[in-house]
């Protein structure tokens, strides 16, 4: 049975996170233009919001008995430290810290490059699909994501914020919460996990909810394997970081190329936006 502080955490999770993302986006969508200033707002108060979440959860977790080990925040030092005691073979594994640094570099290093792979590809299509199919992403692209250097920067921090909290929240908490409420069993605590994650994305509808999901699997089955956060934390920065920087230019070059007028709220007045 979980404590009342964790079910109250989860229907954060699972109810409010979902419903504010949702009305918040369709409010931003809903004006004509974004400023700087609005862009940078968003970016502000998202990050303020995902460390104060991330504190409150790393308190009760603490406070309830979970362990670093548990929510999977074992840090490199201690991987290689692990290796270093036994003879600097980093392709053996130590009994007290499970998987050893290779399995965690390789890990990081096949999930970071498939999904940023994945996720040029996707970019690269996408301003070729019927408008039905691309309206999500578009209004993303010229609203939300940056188009000028300032708002690079800040979106920078905001990938990394999300990165490290989300996977905090999801992979770390949410899991072990799971995992000991079912005495172990890893594949519920990988659906579990990934249901919630993808419910924190509702705001990108039906295909965004499913592609989400999978993404979430992915992360945790990760996770389960190597016992760390690494892999999910790099490969979610990257991912985020890719689209965010590559999805404004791939819309403005489409546009540039149709003769099409640029679309509302990016940055730079007539013409194209600046990258």
């Amino acid at each position: 049975m979980m404590p009342w502080d964790f079910i109250a955490i989860f229907l954060v999770l699972g109810v409010f996170v979902p419903w504010r993302g949702s009305v918040r986006v369709r409010k931003l969508f809903a004006q004509p233009a974004l400023s700087t200033t609005d862009r940078l707002s968003l970016y502000a108060s998202t990050i303020a919001f995902q460390w104060l979440a991330a504190f409150l959860v790393a308190w009760r977790s603490f406070a309830r008995g979970l362990t670093a080990s548990d929510l999977a925040l074992r840090p490199f030092s201690l991987l290689a430290l692990s290796a270093f005691r036994e003879g600097n073979s980093f392709h053996k594994e130590s009994p007290s810290v499970g998987p050893g640094l290779s399995h965690v570099l390789l890990a990081t290093l096949f999930l970071t490059a498939f999904l940023c792979t994945t996720q040029f590809l996707a970019l690269r299509r996408m301003p070729q699909l019927p408008p039905e199919r691309r309206g999500f992403v578009q209004q993303m692209a010229t609203k939300i994501f940056p188009q000028i250097g300032v708002e690079k920067l800040a979106f920078a921090a905001l990938c990394a914020t999300v990165a490290l909290c989300e996977e905090f929240l999801y992979r770390g908490f949410a899991f072990a919460a799971i995992q000991r409420a079912t005495h172990g069993m890893w594949v519920a605590s990988v659906l579990g996990s990934s249901i919630l994650f993808a419910a924190a994305h509702l705001y990108q509808g039906r295909r965004g909810l499913f592609s989400t999901f999978l993404i979430g699997v992915v992360f945790a089955s990760v996770r389960a394997f190597v016992h760390s956060l690494a892999p999910s934390i790099v490969a979610h920065f990257c991912v985020d970081l890719l689209g965010g920087l590559l999805a404004p230019k791939f819309f403005v070059a489409a546009a540039a190329s149709s003769g099409e007028a640029p679309a509302a709220g990016a940055a730079g007045g007539p013409g194209p936006p600046r990258p």
